[in-house]
């Protein structure tokens, strides 16, 4: 698997998160970085991530936390993108694999949850082959999907 490694958003690295971009067909189904670290500033319990590659380029961003409309237990991939520049070279599935078993590790999780827009099939694609399930549930118009824990 390609190597990668999942750091903070600090002060000195979040211009550079903002630069990040997804192809201009992909704009639709990812919010824009520097909203998602905004985001991040009013919710205590979401983290948001850089995605490095062995080289130390930030290639990603990743953000996780619990939601409070949420049951105890589940936990969020709220976003996850690679930029424009190093998609198809294993990131995404690198950065997935690699928040998984950082949820995973924490004692009270039940479900990680993600939701995505229905037509992005990719997105559908890439998600199935990482255990996520449909919930049947619809919410802010994309699909949630779910993968159990424990419980």
């Amino acid at each position: 698997m390609t190597n990668i490694t999942l750091q903070k958003i600090t002060r000195d690295n979040w211009r550079q998160a903002t630069k990040l971009a997804v192809h201009e067909y992909q704009k639709g189904f990812v919010a824009p970085n520097l909203h998602s670290i905004a985001e991040a500033q009013f919710y205590p319990t979401w983290v948001p991530l850089a995605i490095y590659n062995a080289a130390g380029t930030m290639v990603g961003f990743v953000m996780y936390g619990t939601d409070d409309d949420s049951s105890p237990g589940d936990w969020w991939i709220i976003r996850l993108m690679i930029d424009q520049a190093h998609q198809q070279q294993g990131y995404g599935q690198a950065a997935m694999a690699a928040v998984l078993a950082r949820l995973k590790g924490f004692p009270d999780i039940k479900n990680i949850l993600l939701s995505y827009e229905p037509e992005n099939e990719v997105a559908a694609k890439f998600y199935a082959n990482f255990g996520f399930e449909d919930t049947g549930r619809i919410e802010y118009g994309e699909k949630v999907v779910r993968l159990k824990v424990r419980g």
